[in-house]
């Protein structure tokens, strides 16, 4: 018998034809001249001007908004509003529902009609495992930590807002990630906008993935370090900054760094994309640098038993200095966590921003991650977990191939639940969530200045709650959808059959 193993090599991200790419940039500079137009018309006072402005004796002043994103804001996403902040009124599972608005000035504010748009299938929220859930069964020890703690603790975890049960969620993680220990936080943002500047300061040097996180970004600001950004998954990239940083130390004194800090996601959230982890960790240890892995959305999403691009990879969790996650997504409830050395940890816990000033977190939230982490461990005597686990790798696959075989550009690694769908024109972004919309299906579309100005894109998020028949459903939709607006774009042809391995994995004798 013969083991095959498939490779997890770098994914390729498909360019659009060249016509695509002119008409993108010429969408965008029509409603760009259309809204110097309008501001024209603005100014002469044939148009009213709704947005927030300085009052005319305060023009000398300082201004308080940015001329550019200001005109951004008032002429080209006003028009284009009412594809987000929809208002859900009900459980965000695997299907919701939706107030239905209506707008009688271009979307510059928003009238409720009274009617609700019900069962429409939820493409759009990281509830990755389906525990985003209101099953009585299921959450009866999360209403039984409500009645005894109540649902806040208004205090910090190091005055008396330290609960028997952060307690036993931190050993939790720890024993789930196989690392020494762990410490959790009440919000995923500043889990990395507040540590991050906790571990390295002036004279440290960051090394970050030009595709990371605002709050990857926002905590390597504050930390004062110097940053420099690597090509998103790019070896060469990274390896030839750690050769300079090490061979040439600081600006001008020339001193070596104090610390050099790799900063990573596990699953990155607009390409879908996952880290080349072995590879980085690779580099970390020949030059001696720290790694920060973010897994935000790879924790509980990616590998066998849901551990994350460790496991994915079969990596040793000791290889990643600092290891990130957030609650938010694959656990369906809040708040994030560091993990790693019990030496680093003991650190955080008293420099920490979010551990000294933040609050601890909510008794519910927390008893609810308890809840799902042990389900997925199989520590609730059952196979749940690991049956959710399976499928949402299963709907994975089943989803990006099906969009594959019907010509859409997509992004990201086939494990990633996260499927952007390149849309590129701004138009047609628009059309395209409108008309998904009113075949009732919820979807996110992202564009400039998120994502490069040629790359809008529709981000759909699988999750394990969602059945066949409703990928079917999302599927048919797309196919029509994509039809009516030429939005498959993709000139490969798909086989459904994997490739084992990349050819580049085999050394060949010349």
């Amino acid at each position: 018998l013969f083991e095959l193993k498939v490779c997890h090599k770098h994914e390729p991200f498909e360019q659009a034809p060249m016509y695509v790419a002119v008409l993108t940039y010429l969408g965008f500079g029509i409603v760009t001249l259309f809204g110097y137009l309008r501001d024209f018309l603005r100014a002469v006072g044939l148009e009213k001007c709704n947005i927030a402005q300085e009052r005319e004796k305060q023009k000398d002043f300082v201004p308080l908004y940015q001329d550019f994103e200001n005109f951004y804001t008032r002429n080209l996403y006003m028009r284009v509003r009412d594809n987000w902040n929809r208002p859900i009124c009900s459980l965000p599972g695997p299907v919701f529902d939706l107030m239905e608005r209506v707008s009688d000035d271009y979307n510059w504010t928003f009238r409720f009609t009274g009617k609700t748009i019900h069962n429409v299938i939820n493409m759009g929220s990281y509830n990755y495992l389906g525990f985003a859930e209101n099953n009585a069964d299921f959450l009866k020890t999360v209403a039984d930590k409500v009645r005894q703690y109540g649902v806040g603790v208004c205090s910090t975890r190091q005055e008396i807002g330290n609960l028997s049960i952060h307690e036993e969620l931190e050993q939790l993680v720890a024993n789930f990630l196989g690392v020494e220990s762990a410490m959790t936080y009440g919000m995923g943002f500043a889990t990395n906008s507040m540590n991050i500047p906790a571990l390295v300061g002036r004279g440290c040097l960051i090394l970050s993935d030009e595709l990371n996180h605002t709050s990857l970004i926002l905590g390597a600001r504050l930390s004062g370090a110097t940053i420099r950004v690597f090509k998103h998954n790019n070896m060469q990239s990274l390896e030839k900054m750690l050769k300079e940083a090490v061979c040439s130390g600081q600006p001008r004194t020339h001193r070596p760094w104090k610390k050099i800090l790799i900063v990573v996601e596990g699953i990155y959230s607009m390409e879908g994309s996952v880290v080349l982890l072995p590879e980085v960790i690779a580099l970390k240890k020949k030059y001696k640098a720290y790694l920060y892995l973010d897994e935000a959305h790879s924790i509980g999403a990616v590998g066998q038993t849901g551990r994350g691009v460790t496991e994915l990879f079969n990596v040793n969790p000791a290889d990643v200095d600092v290891m990130m996650g957030t609650f938010t997504k694959s656990f369906g409830a809040s708040g994030g966590y560091i993990a790693g050395k019990k030496e680093l940890v003991d650190y955080l816990r008293t420099h920490s921003h979010s551990a000294v000033y933040a609050t601890a977190m909510s008794p519910p939230a927390t008893e609810q991650i308890i809840r799902a982490m042990k389900c997925i461990m199989g520590k609730d005597g059952s196979t749940e977990g690991l049956r959710r686990i399976r499928q949402l790798a299963e709907n994975t696959k089943y989803f990006r191939s099906r969009l594959k075989e019907m010509g859409f550009i997509i992004y990201g690694n086939n494990d990633s639940p996260v499927v952007p769908v390149l849309l590129y024109m701004p138009a047609k972004v628009v059309a395209f969530a409108r008309e998904m919309l009113a075949r009732k299906i919820g979807v996110v579309v992202v564009g400039f200045p998120a994502t490069p100005i040629t790359e809008a894109r529709a981000r759909f998020c699988v999750s394990a709650a969602h059945t066949r028949d409703m990928l079917n459903q999302v599927l048919d939709c797309m196919n029509e959808v994509g039809d009516l607006l030429c939005l498959k774009f993709s000139r490969r042809k798909y086989s459904p059959q994997p490739d084992l391995c990349d050819e580049t994995d085999f050394e060949l004798d010349s």
